[in-house]
């Protein structure tokens, strides 16, 4: 199982992000997101909220409660679902 940390460290990674501009746009010090990232401490649900938007995942992606990453479609059209289905394919293809 991977730990909120782990997950952090991740998506910040993978964002080509620095501790330090997470902590800037979460208004926490670099340290902050280093304990964090080294699960020895945890984020205030203030915080988490804030994580889970700059990474466009949910808080419970960054939990673990949820184990994959998805695109939440509620209240769009058949139409713009179809652009963005298109979209994600047009992604895949090109990797």
């Amino acid at each position: 199982m991977i730990d909120l940390g782990q997950r952090l460290k991740d998506l910040r990674k993978a964002k080509g992000l620095t501790q330090q501009q997470v902590a800037d746009r979460v208004w926490v010090t670099k340290a902050m997101i280093s304990s964090y990232e080294l699960s020895t401490r945890a984020p205030s649900y203030e915080v988490l909220i804030k994580l889970s938007k700059l990474f466009g995942v949910t808080t419970d992606f960054l939990l673990g409660i949820e184990s994959s990453r998805t695109i939440n479609v509620n209240g769009l059209t058949e139409k713009q679902i179809t652009l963005i289905k298109s979209l994600v394919d047009e992604i895949r293809q090109g990797t």
